[in-house]
């Protein structure tokens, strides 16, 4: 992705408004992960179909942490959402920030929003005057996942597995 194309991505606060196209998100992402065989990360089905993912989403872009990428015509191409820990891992030693959700469209004009993503999390983590940010993440299938966080700087800490659902904690020290 050049430079100029980075650019035209301009963050701003999230607002249940949104929850729509961030559910178009996670659609098109699962569309994706079908196409690659990769069904157990998500499912199968279209979130905006599924009336509990609806209201998880829409609480998500509710939350004062949450965060989309948009184009300059507004249109939604990433998800970020930042608060507490999630309630199925282990709590944190220390005050943190945690990455709750992190979605990205498979458009190639956005190739590497993830990433920048992942160092918006880091900055939101210095202004709050936190040190650490924690994120967890699929860890089945190819494990592509979880390198991904590695080479953004994040260490593996704990697995869990949630109903057959298995996952990773990953932590990084700003």
């Amino acid at each position: 992705m050049t430079d100029a194309a980075k650019e035209a991505l301009a963050m701003r606060r999230a607002s249940v408004a949104d929850a729509p196209a961030v559910l178009r998100l996670f659609d098109e992402v699962i569309a994706w992960f079908v196409a690659i065989g990769n069904p157990q990360q998500w499912g199968s089905q279209a979130w905006s179909s599924i009336p509990r993912r609806i209201t998880q989403v829409t609480d998500a872009c509710a939350l004062p942490g949450a965060w989309v990428a948009e184009t300059s015509q507004g249109e939604v191409r990433a998800f970020l959402a930042l608060g507490d820990a999630m309630p199925y891992v282990p709590a944190a030693v220390e005050p943190e920030l945690y990455v709750r959700v992190l979605i990205a469209s498979r458009d190639p004009r956005v190739r590497g929003i993830g990433r920048r993503l992942m160092a918006f999390a880091d900055g939101q983590a210095r202004a709050a005057g936190v040190a650490y940010v924690r994120v967890d993440c699929y860890a089945g299938g190819s494990g592509d996942l979880v390198r991904f966080y590695e080479s953004c700087g994040y260490e593996r800490l704990s697995t869990f597995n949630m109903e057959g659902w298995p996952g990773q904690v990953l932590g990084r020290r700003l």
